[in-house]
């Protein structure tokens, strides 16, 4: 028998944990020809989380979950839990139901027909019009810039083969999961949906932290705003250079009438200065990036584990 490995991810997420439960027991029961475990991951939540994900896995033992020491973030957290899953597929599910569980089955259905890699992606969302336009701006950049084929709008569901995710998990740890897969070039099954409403509590993420994670991506996936950083180097070098030469004949010519003055100067000042300013930063997240690849990550560090090291003996949840 076949079995399926479903990794949720949870920071303060008391009012969905023990939903989310219910809600993928209640997929995988209409799946029997398949044996199923469910590992949450709580990043050391401040809320009630832990406490009910302690009476989900006591009355199920297919509930496994792991308590993190501290909160260690989206991306090194998940990919420690993804580690003790022992499926053939594996799927990745947010705990917040914006990617509904509901769509388990057309990912393992597409997998039984032979793709490897299975990912949702967002026609729409309902979190906010804005929101969602913004995203679609950050990955329309990421395809522009990035040197091999980007998915656009994939995030939170995924499924993963065994082979693909062992492969995943032996590479670079500062690299995301969807872009280190357009790297290894497995033919990816895209799974439209719209994206729900968040449940209920609130998101982590901020404006700030999303930011973040744009640059972060930008400068991951592609080597290309350096280059264009070059470019526009050399093209506002030589504007300069000839403007200047303009100004000057100019000046020679018409020396009496023309009134040279502190605007061109102070304008063309702040202009390349601040040119400069954002590709130092730039050029700043790159070697922030390749300082992170050079320093040793300390692993993440598991407080507590329940049921992963006990019998996987079914029981009904309540």
């Amino acid at each position: 028998m076949k079995k399926i490995s479903i990794c949720v991810a949870c920071y303060n997420e008391e009012t969905n944990v023990g939903a989310m439960a219910m809600a993928i027991i209640q997929e995988m029961e209409k799946l029997p020809q398949y044996d199923y475990e469910v590992i949450f991951v709580d990043n050391n939540s401040e809320d009630n989380t832990q406490k009910i994900l302690r009476e989900v896995a006591e009355n199920n033992k297919k509930i496994k979950v792991i308590f993190n020491n501290r909160n260690y973030g989206p991306g090194r957290s998940p990919r420690n839990a993804l580690r003790h899953t022992t499926g053939d597929a594996i799927i990745s599910l947010p705990c917040d139901f914006q990617d509904p569980p509901k769509l388990i089955k057309t990912f393992i259905r597409h997998w039984e027909d032979g793709y490897y890699v299975v990912y949702g992606q967002k026609m729409g969302s309902k979190e906010g019009k804005i929101k969602y336009f913004l995203k679609s701006i950050y990955y329309k950049i990421i395809v522009t810039f990035s040197d091999i084929p980007q998915y656009k709008h994939v995030s939170g569901i995924s499924l993963n083969d065994r082979k693909v995710l062992d492969q995943l998990l032996s590479a670079d740890e500062t690299i995301g999961f969807r872009y280190l897969t357009a790297e290894l070039g497995y033919e990816v099954k895209l799974v439209p949906y719209i994206q729900e409403k968040r449940r209920s509590g609130k998101s982590s993420y901020n404006v700030s932290r999303y930011f973040s994670h744009a640059i972060s991506s930008l400068v991951i996936s592609s080597t290309a705003p350096l280059r264009v950083a070059t470019v526009l180097g050399c093209i506002t070098s030589g504007i300069s250079f000839f403007m200047g030469i303009i100004y000057l004949v100019y000046k020679l010519i018409y020396w009496q009438q023309f009134s040279a003055g502190l605007a061109p100067l102070v304008i063309g000042m702040f202009f390349f200065v601040s040119i400069q300013i954002l590709f130092i930063g730039l050029l700043g997240e790159y070697i922030g990036a390749i300082f992170k690849k050079l320093t040793k990550v300390p692993p993440v560090i598991e407080k507590e584990l329940i049921n992963l090291d006990e019998p996987d003996d079914s029981t009904d949840f309540e």
